[in-house]
């Protein structure tokens, strides 16, 4: 998903769609724990240590994958401020040049903040993920 994600980084609400569809699993967690981890009456038909081990492995392939994909397009949006900034620099009288260069200002700063909002999202479904499968599985990397 995240080559395709690259391709992507000219739309800011195209890649935004993209990663509301990776954080699927984020989003699903709760759900997902509940129908991995059974109750006390179906304890011996499920194996929550190996289903908590999948979900960890799931999360965290997904984390990579969304980081990767914003950092990778934070890298291209600059790039690209910057040579319109020296463009700019050449012909400071170009509206054109000026409009272009503020739309991309403005989606380097979108795509940062989306930074954060993948900060937040990484440490909700960390948490439940813990509370819940703390007594099956204790991922070594698990960030709190």
């Amino acid at each position: 998903m995240a080559a395709s994600m690259n391709s992507e980084c000219g739309d800011f609400l195209e890649f935004q769609d993209a990663l509301k569809k990776m954080r699927i699993v984020d989003d699903k967690i709760v759900y997902t724990l509940n129908t991995t981890i059974p109750t006390d009456s179906f304890k011996g038909q499920v194996n929550p240590s190996a289903s908590c081990k999948e979900l960890y492995e799931q999360l965290k392939g997904s984390y990579e994958k969304r980081e990767t994909s914003i950092k990778t397009c934070i890298t291209q949006v600059a790039n690209k401020v910057r040579e319109l900034k020296t463009e700019r620099e050449k012909k400071p009288d170009d509206i054109g040049l000026l409009k272009h260069l503020r739309k991309e200002q403005t989606k380097l700063r979108l795509l940062q903040a989306e930074l954060s909002v993948e900060e937040v999202v990484k440490e909700r479904s960390s948490k439940i993920y813990y509370e819940r499968c703390r007594p099956f599985y204790k991922p070594p990397d698990l960030e709190l």
